[in-house]
């Protein structure tokens, strides 16, 4: 497991670049197919609906802000999410003003959501800003929305503008803290949601960093990281106090052999794409913990 971010940061000035595999010796581990619909890198959309999705659920409660309207009386998130959106309200100072309005859902509470929407605002907009059920990011439990808390807030879309100090400095360092704005305004043609300010998305370290400093979304990124398949060029990634590589692995029939690097070589994991095949994530250097697993 990559360790999470413990303490604020600032916003790191990331490199990147194709290169040399950096373990000098790689094992591998066998993972089923069903694996390739789990993990922080799953691309959820209407053509990628959620699969069996693994998930560790933790309650968004203690210190931080939340909108707990009786649509969403009982906030939960991912346990690494929530970990780092803890980190990250700490990092840009915005514990005293930025709730949580949204975390999980089940397919069943984003059917009502779509359902109460269509009714209540109409099928433009409820296209436009509500995923169907089925096809949202929130059934993992990786996906969260936020608002500033200046008073009651929507819960289909709250208010995070950017003119605000708190909603500028969470964007700007949400990256390193494994963050991104999932649907942006020149986006929506290939996501198929509109501009989401509030709507951010967990994928980890250091994919947050190349997809913001490379202006791509999820559907662009999947296929961004098949040009780094093991065997060839992996993608290496660096800030001042991280070290990483990542390479894709497409999904064989049954069992799929995954090549991780070897025992005490780096801090790894893999999660699946939710199409194809598998993203390897190794950190090096000084703090990863090198369990080899």
């Amino acid at each position: 497991m990559i360790p999470i971010t413990r303490k604020p940061i600032e916003e790191p000035a990331w490199s990147l670049r194709g290169g040399a595999p950096l373990a000098g010796a790689y094992r591998t581990v066998y993972l089923g197919v069903e694996r390739v619909g789990s993990g922080k890198l799953v691309l959820v959309n209407a053509a990628h609906p959620v699969r069996t999705f693994e998930t560790r659920l933790a309650p968004a409660a203690g210190s931080l802000l939340r909108e707990t309207g009786s649509q969403e009386p009982d906030i939960a998130l991912d346990a690494v999410c929530l970990a780092q959106l803890t980190a990250l309200l700490d990092g840009c100072g915005g514990r005293e003003r930025i709730a949580v309005v949204s975390g999980y859902r089940s397919k069943e509470k984003q059917r009502a959501i779509y359902t109460d929407t269509l009714r209540e605002r109409g099928p433009a907009y409820t296209e436009s800003y509500v995923a169907l059920p089925g096809a949202s990011e929130h059934q993992t439990g990786l996906a969260v929305d936020v608002g500033l808390a200046d008073g009651g807030l929507d819960y289909i879309a709250p208010s995070f503008s950017e003119g605000a100090e708190e909603a500028a400095s969470f964007k700007r360092l949400a990256p390193a803290y494994g963050f991104v704005q999932r649907y942006e305004e020149d986006k929506t043609a290939l996501t198929g949601i509109a501009c989401e300010p509030w709507h951010f998305r967990y994928v980890g370290r250091p994919h947050a960093a190349v997809m913001a400093r490379e202006n791509l979304c999820l559907e662009e990124y999947t296929a961004f990281m098949k040009t780094y398949a093991f065997g060839g060029k992996h993608l290496i990634v660096a800030d001042a106090g991280l070290l990483a590589e990542t390479y894709y692995v497409p999904a064989a029939k049954g069992f799929t052999p995954v090549p991780v690097p070897a025992a005490g070589a780096a801090d790894w994991d893999v999660s699946g794409n939710n199409e194809d095949g598998f993203v390897v994530t190794a950190v090096y250097g000084k703090g990863a913990k090198r369990h080899g697993r």
